[in-house]
């Protein structure tokens, strides 16, 4: 290879280089602005008539919160999820048992979540699993600390197999003072893989 050739060569080979880098800077700068712009439309995208909107989940097995995830993508808003102050066993014999003795006793368990200046918000969309026909006892301490009373109250619900049994009613029961529109129920094994039905139902609800 004479000189020419080779520094015709290493020329091409710089071009390519330089390309290479600067699409490699332009996907990262494109990622960087996406999870930016994602996170700013959680932040502060509003929906109907600039009624502010928060997302509030309890998740066991990820099945909820993947829908709940999904609402925030189409609607915005802010989201949060409803964490017990002490987590449940990652074995699933172990949070039965608790879970179960929790219901019988009624009992209110502490939760970490928390929500500054609560009452700015319009629509609650709450979500949670089917448990034994009703709702986990956290979602009880979760509406009895941030009062519903005059909020429109958007349900959506994961199951096993039970549908929705007592989980809407019994909510409806703790927060009579809160307007609630259409439900959403889905089974979990198809809560994420459920934008299409997801997106109908909130085409549907009118607040």
């Amino acid at each position: 290879m004479n000189r020419r050739d080779f520094l015709k060569l290493a020329g091409v080979s710089l071009l390519s280089l330089a390309a290479l880098t600067i699409g490699c800077g332009s996907f990262n700068a494109a990622k960087a602005a996406k999870v930016k712009q994602s996170t700013s439309e959680g932040a502060s995208q509003n929906m109907n008539n600039g009624k502010k909107i928060l997302v509030a989940y309890f998740s066991w097995s990820g099945n909820t919160k993947a829908v709940a995830e999904e609402i925030h993508k189409q609607v915005g808003g802010d989201i949060v999820e409803i964490v017990p102050a002490t987590p449940y066993s990652e074995t699933y014999s172990v949070t039965v048992a608790k879970a179960k003795a929790e219901q019988a006793a009624n009992a209110r368990p502490a939760i970490s979540t928390k929500i500054a200046d609560f009452d700015k918000y319009d629509v609650v969309f709450l979500g949670y699993p089917n448990w034994w026909g009703s709702f986990p006892m956290p979602v009880a301490t979760f509406v009895e600390t941030y009062k519903l009373d005059g909020k429109t109250v958007a349900p959506f619900f994961t199951h096993g197999g039970g549908g929705e049994q007592r989980c809407l009613s019994d909510l409806q029961k703790l927060t009579p003072n809160a307007k609630f529109t259409q439900d959403l129920v889905l089974s979990g094994s198809s809560a994420k893989n459920a934008q299409g039905q997801i997106k109908s139902w909130l085409d549907s609800l009118q607040f």
